[in-house]
């Protein structure tokens, strides 16, 4: 699966934090917790 590099809507690099959330919900936490974990809060970035 590609995942992209930049959110479509705001421009801000996400690519860098997919591991680390592929990680966290591999090991059983909330996909949404996981998302604020790594410091993707808004709402186009997820």
């Amino acid at each position: 699966m590609l995942i992209p590099v930049r959110c479509w809507s705001c421009g801000k690099v996400i690519a860098h934090v997919y591991e680390q959330y592929k990680q966290a919900v591999s090991d059983g936490e909330d996909p949404q917790k996981a998302l604020y974990d790594v410091g993707l809060e808004r709402y186009c970035c997820r």
